[in-house]
């Protein structure tokens, strides 16, 4: 199986909200955004795996700045690392406020995805390459996260992850 490169599943979706999108205070609302980062999300894992995937863990979903009616939001979500039959994706979130002309980040987060064969199971995913010092960190960061997650899952014992470990408490020289 060739590797790919986070250039080859980048992708990006724009939305415009509605006001059937917001809440009370004219706000997008939270599980509404949850669902667009979700669709952005699946489009990348989906082009990186070549195969039908299904969201597994949805980790740090940080609200910083509401987005408001009639403004456009950006979703721009990336593989940061693919695992053997898992990928990690990053997604970045600014609303667009044309009438003001200013643009705002409004949200992150960590969207893990599992790539499906013919019979609903796990299938094997390419590696991703990372090419540029961002992607580096991003791919190196996924490891910890990716730990951090299974612990939480209840799938790995804190004592097995040792890349978090080696995070808290580095060897002594």
């Amino acid at each position: 199986m060739e590797s790919k490169f986070v250039k080859d599943s980048f992708t990006v979706m724009n939305e415009i909200v509605l006001p059937n999108d917001t809440n009370t205070f004219g706000n997008l609302m939270g599980g509404r955004l949850m669902y667009w980062m979700d669709i952005a999300a699946g489009m990348v894992a989906v082009k990186h795996s070549n195969a039908p995937c299904m969201t597994a863990s949805v980790d740090n979903l940080s609200f910083k700045t509401p987005i408001k009616l009639g403004n456009i939001v950006h979703i721009e979500a990336k593989v940061t690392r693919a695992f053997n039959t898992s990928m990690e994706i990053h997604l970045k979130v600014w609303g667009e406020d044309n009438l003001h002309q200013y643009k705002y980040e409004s949200n992150e987060a960590y969207f893990t995805f599992v790539a499906l064969d013919p019979n609903n199971k796990p299938r094997l995913v390419p590696q991703l390459v990372p090419q540029t010092a961002e992607e580096q960190s991003m791919f190196e960061g996924a490891m910890r996260r990716r730990q951090l997650r299974l612990i939480l899952g209840g799938k790995l014992k804190p004592n097995d992850a040792n890349e978090l470990k080696a995070l808290f408490f580095p060897e002594e020289k």
